[in-house]
């Protein structure tokens, strides 16, 4: 990257290959003994790249529709209505006739079924507590959660307000930012981080939560992404502390028990982005783990990437289909009933790749598992 920079290695296909392949899973930051910051220096590699070096219409294409349509809660819902209808009318049915273009048929591969449809949701700005106010907490709509994974928001408030919570969900913060900035897209992803930081730095808050790892880490980053702007530095700084992944902040409540038993046998996938991103790795177990009923049952190379990797599993389709298949077999190897795991394209992910292993292991987002044992109300999916 370095070389590219200087120009001492060509910025030609060649070079910009070997950095595209990257997953940016950022395994590598946890096991360098330097320390080094490889997430942000491959970032940078891949604003440097789209600045200066032409790709094929077609990559242009895709790659810059994956960055405008995904930060857009509004396009993100009417593709999830279209998605619906779509299912409804035999959609996965006519992709597995080999009629449709092979790129179409992978990327039709991650819709959901029919019984578990993607769903959106309007949360309120503000919700109430069930019962005394004991934290105040401010909750990320975002783009793809709000739009797509409705339901999962649902069970996360529930955790919440059942526990003492008032949530607070500012209008102003439509989208983080993290995919164009992981993407290389930095002036669109900092324009969608400065909406963000604005609304919740006007906030009396606890802490600012999420429920999707790749949005948690690029906000937890936020100060290092404003350290040069005087005027925004303080406000981002501010926001990135208060920063916490929903099941980090829950297992840090000192009466946040379980309710109900889960008589089911369960596994754990890392997500790359909570892990090496956010190094979230015993407080979702430790949750799982205190509910009555549930069988624990660890799941070989857990912390290595799905394959999802934002939208790689779109613009690297061969490679992330190698590395789902690897987290398929690891996975039915568990004879686990449920895999649990914190962020929504890795459930997409693994979802499909567990379909095409002919498997019925169920893939379901922690808070939505936990809102089953946690509260009085059902919240996952049997």
């Amino acid at each position: 990257m370095r070389s590219l920079r200087d120009g001492t290695v060509p910025l030609d296909d060649t070079s910009v290959r070997h950095l595209d392949l990257c997953l940016g899973c950022r395994a590598c930051e946890t096991t360098c003994p330097s320390g080094v910051r490889y997430g942000a220096l491959i970032e940078a590699a891949r604003g440097f790249i789209g600045s200066r070096h032409r790709r094929s219409w077609w990559e242009r294409m895709k790659r810059g529709l994956l960055n405008r349509a995904f930060p857009n809660p509004t396009i993100m819902k009417a593709f999830g209505w279209a998605v619906r209808w779509m299912t409804r009318f035999g959609l996965r049915r006519v992709a597995r006739t080999g009629l449709l273009p092979a790129s179409v048929r992978r990327s039709l591969r991650y819709l959901p079924e029919p019984e578990a449809p993607f769903r959106s949701v309007a949360l309120p700005e503000v919700i109430a507590s069930a019962g005394p106010v004991r934290h105040r907490v401010g909750l990320l709509a975002g783009c793809v959660m709000q739009s797509l994974f409705g339901d999962t928001h649902a069970g996360t408030v529930r955790l919440l307000t059942q526990h003492g919570c008032e949530v607070r969900v500012p209008r102003g913060a439509r989208c983080c930012g993290a995919l164009p900035l992981h993407n290389g897209d930095h002036e669109r992803g900092l324009a969608l981080a400065r909406g963000t930081i604005a609304a919740f730095d006007s906030l009396d808050v606890d802490a600012v939560l999420t429920n999707a790892a790749g949005c948690g880490a690029a906000m937890r980053e936020y100060g290092a992404h404003f350290n040069e702007d005087a005027a925004f530095r303080a406000a981002a700084e501010r926001v990135a502390a208060q920063v916490r992944d929903v099941a980090e902040f829950l297992h840090a409540l000192p009466d946040f028990a379980p309710r109900t038993s889960v008589n089911v046998k369960v596994a754990y996938h890392d997500a790359c982005h909570l892990l090496n991103g956010q190094g979230v790795e015993a407080q979702p177990r430790e949750l799982l783990k205190r509910i009555p009923g549930v069988e624990w049952v660890d799941l070989h190379e857990a912390d290595v990437c799905c394959g999802s990797a934002g939208t790689y599993n779109l613009t690297e389709p061969e490679l992330a289909g190698r590395l789902a298949a690897r987290k398929a077999r690891n996975v039915v190897a568990t004879e686990a009933d449920v895999l649990v795991t914190g962020n929504p394209g890795c459930i997409l992910q693994i979802r499909a790749a567990l379909r095409e292993q002919g498997s019925s292991i169920r893939v379901v987002h922690t808070a939505d598992f936990l809102a089953r044992a946690y509260t009085s109300e059902a919240g996952a999916p049997d």
